[in-house]
């Protein structure tokens, strides 16, 4: 435990019935326009939260600037913040220990759904990567507390602050860069399934990669075969995973730093990939007018739906893609198509994907629906924590 701690003084936030209802009902989020009164409540403030009769609800972190105004912390009164983080994080290694397997890459912290909303902690192998979302992570004694608990817990090589400007400018928190918070090295090599990645703590997207997909990547491989593209491949992960199955594989991305690393991760793993930079969207329609056919192609592309507001047209996006990898794929073929749009359901996927066979005049066989690994813990009463949707079907005619 932290011999870093405090007491935190504790002001009251009222909040709507219906704010009150969402709480009671599991959720943790409560929106600024469920909020009744919260005057004079410091930023990143630990508050109690109480209900239009007065009844204590539990008590939360508190966001001046979010639309998400409070993410309550826990049912009961917390005297010592610190100290629940510690024990937090302590639990949340416990979690993982039982589930991890075949990486030394992986989640260690996922917010919410390891009830420390606003805090993102990942491992790559002796480098910590953290991402602070929330005003209430970015006060000083929790930053001390956290680098304290990881350090003692987990023994990394270093600890690296990932920056996302853009939530710290709707946080309205000062600017600040990615950087060292403890330790001397940024960069080093992870393993996830047998496959090498290198890793630079400070570049990237993300905390760096994409350890929510791992399960999904071997699952992929299994089914695997022939000739195959990878869409969307980042710096590599599915069409490294594909490689020990297949006679060809071509890997897609618009980004030129992306394509450098994963071509540096398939000379780690003594694989040949083609890299091809290009627009997806424009690649893959003159794929499949010129007549390119494929026996696997997986589509990872990035969230295509930020808000609700972006439902319709994400769908329309995913079917295009999903409509041309359709028409080049031979029978017998395999698709692995994802989506990590939370506004885009389970249900709202496949049922873009039955549209998207219908038009291409193929029939397709679910072999797997899958999600993100589970490291990535979900909270059913918190919808928000499952996100990612990856499925795989046989082509079969």
């Amino acid at each position: 435990m932290s011999k870093t701690s405090a007491i935190f003084p504790v002001p009251a936030v009222k909040v709507s019935p219906r704010g009150a209802t969402r709480l009671k009902e599991g959720h943790v989020w409560v929106y600024r326009s469920d909020i009744v009164s919260a005057g004079g409540v410091p930023p990143g403030s630990m508050v109690g939260v109480i209900d239009h009769r007065g009844q204590f609800l539990g008590s939360a972190l508190y966001s001046s600037s979010s639309q998400i105004a409070i993410r309550l912390i826990s049912r009961e009164s917390v005297a010592d913040f610190p100290e629940l983080l510690g024990q937090r994080i302590a639990d949340s290694i416990a979690y993982r220990e039982p589930i991890i397997r075949d990486t030394n890459a992986y989640r260690v912290i996922f917010s919410e759904a390891d009830f420390l909303p606003g805090l993102i902690v990942d491992r790559y192998s002796d480098i910590l990567s953290v991402q602070i979302l929330t005003q209430a992570m970015d006060t000083e004694i929790v930053r001390a507390t956290l680098i304290a608990e990881l350090t003692e817990r987990l023994h990394p090589a270093a600890i690296v602050e990932r920056v996302d400007p853009r939530v710290r400018q709707l946080e309205e928190l000062p600017p600040r860069p990615s950087s060292l918070l403890s330790g001397e090295k940024s960069s080093t090599t992870f393993t996830m399934n047998g496959v090498q990645f290198n890793f630079d703590a400070l570049e990237g997207q993300k905390t760096g990669a994409f350890l929510d997909q791992r399960k999904n990547y071997a699952a992929a491989a299994q089914y695997a075969h022939g000739k195959a593209l990878d869409v969307f491949c980042y710096q590599g992960g599915f069409a490294l995973h594909l490689a020990t199955h297949c006679s060809h594989v071509a890997g897609i991305d618009s980004s030129r730093p992306a394509l450098e690393v994963a071509d540096q991760n398939a000379a780690l793993n003594r694989r040949e990939i083609e890299w091809i930079e290009a627009n997806a969207f424009d690649l893959l329609k003159d794929y499949a007018a010129s007549g390119q056919r494929y026996d696997t192609i997986v589509l990872d592309p990035p969230a295509f739906a930020k808000s609700k507001r972006d439902l319709d047209a994400a769908l329309r996006g995913y079917k295009e893609l999903n409509l041309r990898a359709l028409k080049m794929l031979r029978p017998g073929g395999i698709l692995v198509t994802c989506s990590c749009s939370y506004h885009v359901s389970q249900a709202n996927f496949l049922e873009m994907l039955a549209g998207a066979a219908c038009d291409a005049h193929r029939v397709l066989r679910l072999i797997e629906v899958r999600g993100q690994s589970n490291d990535h813990p979900i909270l059913l009463n918190i919808p928000e924590t499952a996100y990612l949707k990856c499925i795989i079907s046989h082509v079969s005619q």
